[in-house]
Formats: structure tokens, sequence, C-alpha cells
């Protein structure tokens, strides 16, 4: 009984964000961390929309990783919303990474970096896509400019998409861990329901798949999950906003619905590791992003 106590004395937990700027490489760093593959990984901006929780788990440690969307200059009530997650990031985070990468203007989203500066939790800052520079110089620059926007942070130049100074970044991580009990089964990966992992790989494909407008007007909701033994029926509805993105979507003689149905039915297989039948329908939805109700009934609101 002793021996339990003084264990779970020693134990360490905490909730580490992952906030910055669209593009710079958070999703990447999120599956390097945890270790498996929880966020959408696309070279398109904007593509995780909702805070996404991963956990790892040691007899020594909990840490639970939240990756946020993108900060950027809301056009839509959709982005004033996911503007939102990455801003709660900040109020609740025992530890806070902050990714940047090696190409952005330090400048971009002033507002946000100067919350961030105000913080008075840890801040580690991420300077990713190291692979890209050609030499040590250009390194040594970006990080003295950075020094001076985030005096009080620690600097962790590394390369997620190369998995180089990933490991001692995490090794700082569980240094900076506060002791605590862990907040989660020592089992759970997430804390996000099975369907939310459907939608995202579905989301995936179609971002993979489409160009220009038409993969950030979709939302993708599952309305069907039947899990058996050995199997899973997934029925999944893509939402647009316009008639013509409902045709681009479903292609000649539906074409291209099919080639992301069958993309995404192999991810999700290999994700619970079952055979599933996935059926995709498409409904036009008109103008969802700027719609509160929708946006509540989406996951966007509370």
């Amino acid at each position: 009984m002793e021996e339990s106590l003084k264990q779970e004395q020693q134990h360490k937990a905490g909730f580490v964000n992952i906030v910055g700027n669209p593009n710079v490489g958070k999703s990447t760093l999120m599956n390097r961390l945890v270790g498996e593959r929880m966020s959408i990984i696309t070279p398109k901006a904007q593509t995780t929309r909702h805070r996404i929780t991963g956990i790892v788990n040691d007899p020594a440690y909990q840490i639970v990783f939240s990756d946020t969307p993108g900060v950027l200059k809301p056009r839509y009530k959709m982005q004033e919303a996911m503007l939102t997650f990455s801003e709660g990031a900040l109020t609740d985070a025992d530890i806070l990474l902050y990714v940047t990468d090696v190409i952005e203007d330090p400048e971009k989203n002033a507002d946000f970096l100067a919350k961030v500066a105000k913080e008075k939790v840890p801040v580690l800052l991420v300077i990713n896509k190291i692979d890209l520079l050609s030499g040590d110089g250009n390194l040594m620059k970006i990080v003295s400019d950075w020094q001076n926007r985030l005096p009080a942070a620690e600097i962790f130049p590394i390369s997620a998409a190369e998995n180089f100074n990933v490991d001692n970044l995490m090794k700082r991580i569980v240094e900076l861990l506060p002791p605590s009990p862990p907040y989660f089964g020592k089992d759970a990966l997430t804390d996000k329901p099975a369907r939310f992992f459907v939608t995202e790989i579905i989301r995936e494909k179609i971002l993979e798949n489409y160009e220009k407008e038409v993969p950030y007007s979709t939302e993708v909701i599952v309305e069907k999950f039947e899990e058996k033994d050995s199997s899973i029926h997934i029925m999944a509805v893509i939402y647009v906003e316009r008639d013509s993105q409902k045709g681009i979507l479903i292609g000649r003689q539906g074409s291209m619905l099919k080639k992301v149905g069958s993309a995404a039915r192999k991810d999700i297989e290999k994700f619970f590791d079952k055979r599933v039948f996935l059926e995709l329908f498409v409904k036009v939805e008109p103008n969802w992003r700027n719609r509160e109700n929708k946006l509540k009934s989406f996951g966007y609101i509370q």
C-alpha cells in the first residue's frame, strides 16, 4: 500500500498543446510524438479543424497531446470556431509547443504570438523542417530571430518528417511534466470517439483528390457505425455547399466518389484492424460554414 502510494506520488501527467500557423507541420509532429496516426497530414493548409487528442502512456507518466487548427484570420463562422480551439489551447496547457518552420514569416499572426509570449507555463518553440535548410548559418539566424520574439521559450530545431531531434523534444516534455496521477485510463489512446477518426480519414481523402474550394466546403458526418467482431459497417454523408460541388465530388458516373471511398475504406480498415463496409452519400447544405445551427450540429460550437 505504501509502495503504491509512493509510485502514485512520483507519477507525472500533463496536457501538452500544439499551436501555430497553418502548414508548419503540427499534425506530422503530433503523430511522431504519439507514435500513432491521429491527425490528417496533407500538403494543403488548414487540414485540422478540431482539437485532436493523442495520449502517450508510460508507467511513470501520461502525456495528453492536443493538436489544434492552424491560427488564421477567420473568413467564416467555421474558422472563428477553429480559432477558439487554438486560443483555448493557451488556457489549459501544462506545456505549450509553439510550432513554426524555416520558411514562414515570424510576423505572421503577431497577435497570437503576443499571447504565447505572455504564457506562464513552459513554452517550447519548435522550428520544424530544418531538413530544407542548406547550411547551419541560416538556422542560427532563424533561431536568433525567434529568441528575440519569445525570449522565455526553449528552442528545438527539428524535422518532424525526417524524425530528427524529435526524441530530444519528447525527453524535455517528460522532464517538464508536473507530478499528477493520470487523467485517462492507462490504455487510452485518445478521448475522441471512433466515428471522429472515420470522418477525418474520409476528409483526408477528399483533400488529396480535389482542388480549390471543394475540400474546404465539405464536412463529413458518420450516420451509421455498426461494429461486429470482425467487421464494421459505416454509412457517412459528405456535405457540400453547392450543387456544382456535389457534381465534382461524385464525378462522372460516380467515379470520383468511388475512388475516395476505396482509399478511405483501406485506411479505416488499417486503423481499426477490421474489415470495413463503407457507404458514402453526398448532400447539399447551402452556406453551412456560416450557419450557427449547422456548426453546432457538426461539433464546431458547443
